[in-house]
């Protein structure tokens, strides 16, 4: 399944690379090291690299015979991202989606939408006022910070190491972190991711980039989305509808107003179906959060962050595959 998809990226990594200059490292043998650090849960480049050195089962799989020397971090990383100026990450999920389309292992017609914060690569000392300076800390590496009993939100303090980052809190009584929020669109046959998006975790993120997924969602037949209660608001069901998508979200009857579907959608035994499905979604956050180490991204930006996290979801696709192809039918 690998081959298949980055064979079809062959004539995109051509026009990436120069055929002047020194050798580069092969941009499907970099790929292939990124799919091993999402499914042995390495946590770094470096260590990466070191576990490539040694280990033969990494090398088989990346293409490197036993004297073949290992890239520098540094090397890799930089290369990594001349990856992610093309928008690889995007591509390659698209190529995986198609070759499980083709085995007839995705759904066209219902699917699922969910989001979830990841918390960035930036402590809660660097969120500091945006028109104030700050006086000289007495250790710059580590500085004593006292913010207790200041008032800071995301229109008056921004983070200085992650400026793109948002403080976001899971719900009531859940403590603030800078986070962004993580977003998958999921087929309800057997819960394959067919898009992810990253935003920032504004507040409304999930439904923007909820309606973002469905737009793109090839075809021209009626389909049908499930979510849950937060995804039950007036404005996100008139844009479903626009787009011909049946939203098929948990009610919200505590809400202003209350829910903004009726019996109309809920009759339907679909509308049960659906809910039901909806809580795959879960499976794989848990999946991405866990194995691929996305509860705590790495990486600075949405851009970098929304090319890790979609790679990754690509990660999880070629694993669900391989469980479902080798699943005993149930007599």
């Amino acid at each position: 399944m690998t081959d298949g998809a980055l064979a079809e990226l062959s004539p995109k990594f051509a026009e990436l690379y120069s055929r002047q200059g020194r050798p580069s490292i092969a941009p499907e043998k970099l790929l292939r090291a990124l799919l091993l650090q999402a499914f042995y849960s390495v946590r770094s480049e470096r260590l990466l690299m070191e576990e490539l050195n040694y280990n033969l089962l990494f090398r088989w799989f990346v293409g490197l015979s036993v004297d073949d020397a290992v890239w520098d971090a540094t090397v890799f990383t930089k290369n990594r991202d001349r990856l992610l100026e093309a928008d690889v990450a995007k591509e390659f999920l698209a190529h995986v989606v198609e070759h499980a389309r083709g085995r007839g292992l995705t759904s066209d017609e219902h699917f699922t939408v969910d989001g979830t914060l990841l918390e960035a690569w930036a402590g809660a000392k660097s969120f500091q006022p945006k028109d104030k300076k700050q006086p000289p800390t007495d250790d710059p590496g580590n500085p004593t910070v006292n913010f207790r009993g200041e008032r800071r939100s995301n229109e008056t303090h921004e983070s200085k190491t992650d400026p793109e980052s948002l403080l976001a809190r899971k719900g009531q009584g859940k403590e603030s972190k800078l986070s962004y929020c993580g977003n998958l669109l999921v087929e309800n046959r057997n819960g394959l991711i067919v898009d992810a998006e990253v935003f920032q975790a504004n507040g409304t993120a999930e439904r923007d980039a909820a309606l973002v997924m469905l737009e793109q969602i090839r075809g021209t037949q009626a389909v049908t989305v499930g979510g849950d209660k937060g995804f039950d608001t007036r404005d996100f069901v008139k844009e479903c509808r626009n787009l011909r998508v049946t939203p098929h979200v948990a009610q919200n009857h505590e809400r202003r107003g209350g829910s903004a579907i009726d019996g109309r959608t809920t009759r339907h035994a679909g509308y049960a179906v659906s809910q039901r499905k909806r809580k795959r979604i879960e499976e794989c956050f848990g999946w991405l959060k866990t194995i691929a180490l996305m509860r705590k991204v790495r990486h600075r930006g949405v851009c970098r962050v929304d090319w890790i996290f979609t790679f990754a979801c690509a990660a999880y696709n070629l694993v669900r595959m391989r469980n479902l192809a080798v699943a005993v039918p149930v007599v």
